[in-house]
């Protein structure tokens, strides 16, 4: 057979002036003649930025992967892309997901890139890295910069988790702020993200869950010497990939969608992977719906043992036997047949692995926690879903009615929940309203509203809370997110009023506002927006044009994908 020409060799190959000015104004950065001969040329993606903490160590990976490359016969060249770091971003990271798709979609189409490897670590930065390769559709494969080290404060364990508790514990008056200000200098002890399965883990997991790593990709610790090894072998497979022209879209089947359900499911993995699952989703043109995450997550119990929904950390997932070892005891519910970037199916990429510690990873038959990771809610009062986090919430609470606590926004919560006069008790259901895609806008984590003063002075530590908006993966409670259509888009969550009785059935999966329909009809009708859209730059392009939480909060028309030919030639 005849082998393919590469990609690169359109820029790289070709004769006279345009190839001169290709090659000549590379030379300058001392790349010798021979790197132009033929090889494959692996584009290294880098999200590094000292105002992404989390990813404050993907230089020196990036060396890593490239003497990967290099071994391998091909040729390395980094490129950066808009990072984003939720610990600084305003007003939120989510908000620049879509924008980061657009920077990495481009940037792989208009250069002489064969394959590209996909440097991620915090939250949105892997979501925005594989949505926009996915819809370029050149070999890729991911590598997360793992998570950190286990904080350490007064001879305990501590993670991002701990920060909530630590919070409540400030306001109530059980902790100090020099005791608080002492756990802040001991959470965060090397490079990597959050210590717990928040967000960057999940997505971590996600990939590997979905093939698009190598195996042990989720769980290695930043600082480990085996973190850097994983770069190096995953720079070997991108260049042997472009080789077997194995793209993107032959991973990304949807046996691969339903793996990552239900790994997730049994990791206790965050919320945000739903909407993330279903961005990467649209842009692969797979049929996903949030039915599909309740169908495949129902059954599927709780087997890892870790914060916020348990007791261990990342770093103890690994030493347990990692990602692999989870998925060799979810045997029953994979598609053991699915591809991976290693060119291996998922079942023979995990079927060797063990597991060194039953406290940190489970059996299916003796789970940590029955109730699976996620489960999506339907009803009158999101009729187009919502997600909660079941292993991260309240028994007692699972099955609750109580009379609605209303904030119209933000502002509006900031300025009363600690008000000694707010009609507010253990039973109430507190709901936040415009914090969505469009409402905030960008859909910011503050779902898990910290309960009102008075009542944690009380002891109360767990209520319903609902909002249209997110919670950082590593928050807990009895919390129900991403509540669609959104307040700003004037449906039923739109016209909540303080007192409305609202019923939570986890069980049965609903969530219902006991108001009658003629009753939702009136207000409705008299319903006025008090969102503000913005008349200019990027968010004036992302409140028209994103879609809402059920769909993946994409933009509309970077649905599906573009292919890697460039039409236009720049001499």
């Amino acid at each position: 057979m005849k082998e393919k020409k590469l990609r690169s060799q359109g820029w790289f190959g070709r004769k006279g002036k345009d190839g001169f000015i290709y090659r000549a104004w590379m030379k300058n950065q001392g790349t010798p003649s021979h790197e132009f001969d033929g090889r494959p040329v692996i584009g290294i993606c880098n999200t590094w930025s000292e105002l992404t903490p989390c990813n404050g160590h993907f230089r020196e990976l990036a060396e890593s992967i490239k003497h990967g490359v290099y071994e391998a016969g091909g040729f390395p060249v980094e490129f950066p892309v808009m990072s984003l770091g939720e610990t600084l971003i305003k007003p939120t990271a989510m908000l620049y997901r879509n924008l980061v798709s657009m920077d990495v979609e481009e940037s792989i189409r208009a250069n002489p890139i064969d394959g590209v490897v996909l440097m991620v670590g915090c939250d949105k930065t892997t979501p925005a890295l594989v949505m926009g390769a996915s819809s370029v559709n050149l070999p890729s494969i991911v590598i997360s910069g793992g998570a950190m080290l286990t904080g350490r404060y007064k001879g305990k364990d501590i993670g991002t988790s701990d920060v909530w508790r630590f919070n409540d514990a400030v306001r109530s008056g059980s902790m100090s702020q020099e005791e608080f200000e002492m756990a802040e200098e001991n959470m965060c002890r090397s490079s990597g993200h959050c210590a717990v399965m928040g967000t960057a883990s999940t997505m971590a997991v996600m990939v590997e869950a979905l093939g698009l790593s190598l195996p042990q990709n989720a769980a290695i610790p930043a600082a480990d010497s085996r973190r850097k090894s994983l770069g190096h072998m995953t720079g070997i497979r991108a260049v042997e990939m472009v080789k077997e022209d194995l793209q993107i879209s032959k991973v990304l089947t949807k046996e691969a969608f339903e793996n990552a359900i239900v790994v997730n499911a049994a990791i206790g993995g965050s919320t945000n992977f739903v909407i993330h699952l279903m961005a990467i989703a649209g842009r692969m043109g797979i049929d996903l719906s949030m039915d599909d995450f309740d169908r495949l997550s129902r059954n599927v119990p709780l087997i890892a043992n870790l914060q916020p929904s348990g007791k261990y950390f990342m770093e103890d997932l690994f030493y347990a036997g990692g990602l692999p070892a989870v998925m060799r005891e979810l045997n029953q519910f994979l598609h053991n047949d699915a591809l991976t970037v290693n060119g291996n199916v998922m079942g023979d990429n995990v079927k060797n692995w063990e597991c060194y510690n039953r406290d940190v990873i489970a059996t299916v038959e003796k789970p940590f926690n029955p109730l699976s990771g996620v489960a999506i809610l339907k009803g009158n009062l999101c009729e187009n879903g919502a997600v909660i986090k079941p292993s991260a919430a309240s028994s007692h609470l699972m099955k609750h009615t109580g009379k609605a606590v209303v904030f119209e926004d933000i502002d509006d919560y900031k300025a009363r929940i600690d008000d000694e006069n707010l009609e507010v008790d253990e039973n109430s259901v507190m709901v936040l309203k415009n914090v969505g895609p469009k409402g905030y806008p960008g859909m910011p984590e503050v779902g898990n509203m910290g309960l009102p003063k008075k009542l944690l002075a009380k002891g109360v530590t767990d209520m319903v809370r609902i909002s249209d908006g997110r919670m950082s993966g590593t928050g807990f409670g009895t919390v129900v997110l991403h509540a669609s259509p959104e307040a700003a888009m004037g449906g039923n969550f739109a016209v909540i009023q303080n007192g409305d009785l609202i019923s939570l059935d986890v069980p049965n999966r609903t969530l219902t506002l006991q108001v009658s329909e003629e009753e939702l009809t009136r207000r409705k009708a008299e319903w006025k927006s008090s969102v503000t859209f913005s008349s200019r730059g990027y968010v004036h392009l992302y409140q028209n044009h994103v879609e809402q939480a059920d769909q993946g909060a994409d933009l509309d028309f970077l649905k599906g994908g573009s292919g890697s030919e460039v039409t236009r030639d720049s001499h």
